[in-house]
């Protein structure tokens, strides 16, 4: 089935002998059979659009026409260049120009704001650690003084518990512990008025 599909159906067509000569030349130039230039002759007026019962006046004739054709386009792109696209471009220029002076400008300003804005924080935050060391100090002081003042009021408590337990021995000593009685007045006593 396969080969039948790969098969080509060969055909004749009449020629004259000029036209004969010609592929004949055409053939051995390029050296290809005469079925492969013909096939090929048939493709290039295809991607070409060349109507082989019109065919061009002259090589020359074309060319001179392909010149025209560029001549004006050549004229129309500097004409458009003239009119339209260099006044863009001097307009466009001109607007970078201006552009970049005042990007410049308020870079520096910007620069001096955040310089100065910067000098000003650090002077407040110079001020604010200054007064947060004053407040830490103080704060130091006051926590060292609570300290003492509590050292002393666990001494004064060790006192007062001692001199309640003194008093409630001395209460509960009767009429016949007299010895006792004046061992307690006298750790009583000394408890009271510290040496």
């Amino acid at each position: 089935m396969e080969r039948n599909e790969n098969k080509t159906t060969l055909t004749t067509i009449g020629i004259d002998r000029s036209t004969n000569r010609q592929i004949d030349k055409l053939c051995k130039r390029y050296n290809l059979k005469k079925g492969e230039i013909v096939k090929l002759a048939f493709e290039y007026m295809e991607k070409a659009c060349i109507n082989p019962s019109e065919p061009p006046e002259s090589v020359k004739a074309e060319l001179a026409k392909i010149n025209k054709r560029q001549d004006d386009l050549i004229r129309f792109i500097r004409h458009f260049e003239e009119e339209q696209l260099n006044p863009m471009i001097r307009a466009t220029h001109s607007i970078a120009v201006r552009f970049d002076g005042i990007v410049k400008t308020l870079e520096e300003l910007v620069k001096s704001e955040t310089q100065t804005t910067s000098e000003k924080h650090s002077i407040i935050l110079q001020k604010i650690s200054t007064q947060f060391v004053k407040h830490a100090e103080e704060v130091n002081n006051q926590s060292r003084q609570l300290s003492a003042l509590g050292q002393i009021q666990k001494q004064d408590n060790r006192k007062l518990s001692n001199l309640i337990m003194l008093y409630a021995e001395l209460a509960v000593c009767g009429v016949m512990d007299g010895k006792r009685k004046e061992s307690l007045k006298s750790e009583i006593n000394k408890l009271i008025n510290p040496e």
